[in-house]
């Protein structure tokens, strides 16, 4: 088994082609999404392919270390997480292929006028996982 995570963005990746933001979506066209994705997570659950997943509320701070006394906070000017990532997803699957099949699937979540997002979605590994790719 290997690990992948899966990335939704809000920007930064090819434009979805139902590419309306959600915050233009009517109250049960988010509901549906919210509907298909848990749906979605409860069928990996009942195949063991499913290890995580969770929506990023908007907001979020830098910080970082810088010796001793208050770290420095900031938000911005910088691209952050908070505006690129909507949320994510971790699978534990056989396979890059069904990784990818996954990947696929939860694209068609439903958006705007209850059809299918079509959106991007980043594959990643997680290290430490072996990984395996067949060309």
């Amino acid at each position: 088994m290997a690990k992948y995570l899966l990335l939704k963005h809000y920007r930064g990746a090819p434009a979805a082609v139902n590419n309306v933001p959600m915050d233009h979506w009517a109250p049960d066209e988010i509901t549906a999404h919210i509907e298909y994705m848990r749906d979605f997570a409860l069928r990996l659950q009942e195949t063991g392919e499913f290890v995580d997943e969770l929506a990023l509320a908007p907001e979020g701070t830098f910080v970082r270390y810088d010796g001793e006394g208050k770290p420095p906070v900031t938000d911005g000017p910088f691209a952050e997480t908070k505006d690129l990532i909507a949320g994510f997803m971790v699978i534990d699957v056989d396979s890059y292929e069904r990784a990818l099949e996954l990947a696929g699937e939860l694209s068609a979540a439903p958006g705007a006028g209850g059809k299918p997002i079509h959106e991007w979605l980043e594959l990643r590994p997680l290290w430490g996982e072996p990984l395996v790719i067949t060309e």
